[in-house]
């Protein structure tokens, strides 16, 4: 599953390194671009989780809060360089979950994300969506997503990156694949397998995944870490 990050801040700055390092960490963001319209946006994105800065224009990051608190349970990490005893009330009167303030280390903005996601989506996990790097493969619709691309999977091409998806990080050798595919290796040509894999390429490349499946020459195959 990929959880969706909604950040309210008018920095340019640290919109641009919240962007690039979540990004890193498989979470899909979405920076507000009109601070009058901010439920516009939000509920048009339908976020996992919003990251809300005080100091913003036209109306601060209360007022946002109270807003969202209406509609949605969304956990709200408040960021703000008002750190004072009066805000930090403030905030959770207003519904937030928690407070970093600025300047903040990155690893410990990350460690609160992923403190309040689990806390508040890990006993709804679904075991049939396998996500990494941008990617989601839905096993039971046999679609992947990236980006705003949606591709739809043959039987073998789901169920080769479904055995790499879940082995990422090692290499799945031919013959485990083959058994995976056809429950035998016996009978099976080895191009068959080659054939399958050009094609599932070919398909991911459509999606602008070139290179995400790796070749070990002579091993197997690999989705990195």
């Amino acid at each position: 599953m990929i959880y969706k990050i909604f950040l309210v801040e008018d920095d340019p700055t640290i919109v641009s390194v919240l962007d690039r390092q979540l990004a890193q960490w498989d979470y899909l963001v979405h920076s507000v671009e009109a601070f009058d319209a901010v439920m516009e946006e939000f509920t048009v994105f339908e976020p996992h989780l919003v990251l809300l800065d005080v100091s913003l224009p036209f109306y601060d990051g209360y007022y946002w809060c109270e807003k969202i608190r209406r509609v949605s349970k969304v956990p709200i990490l408040f960021i703000s360089s008002a750190t004072d005893e009066m805000n930090l009330v403030m905030a959770v009167n207003m519904g937030a979950d928690d407070f970093v303030s600025k300047p903040f280390q990155m690893k410990v903005i990350l460690a609160k994300i992923q403190a309040l996601l689990r806390r508040t989506y890990s006993f709804g996990m679904d075991p049939s969506i396998l996500t990494h790097k941008g990617v989601t493969l839905n096993l039971n619709s046999a679609l992947l997503s990236y980006g705003t691309q949606t591709l739809e999977l043959s039987r073998n091409e789901l169920k080769i990156l479904q055995v790499l998806l879940e082995n990422k990080g090692t290499v799945v050798t031919r013959e485990s694949l083959m058994q995976e595919l056809w429950q035998t290796d016996s009978f099976v040509d080895d191009n068959t397998l080659t054939v399958n894999i050009a094609r599932l390429r070919k398909h991911l490349e459509e999606a602008g995944l070139t290179g995400f499946i790796t070749t070990k020459k002579g091993l197997g195959y690999l989705v990195e870490e």
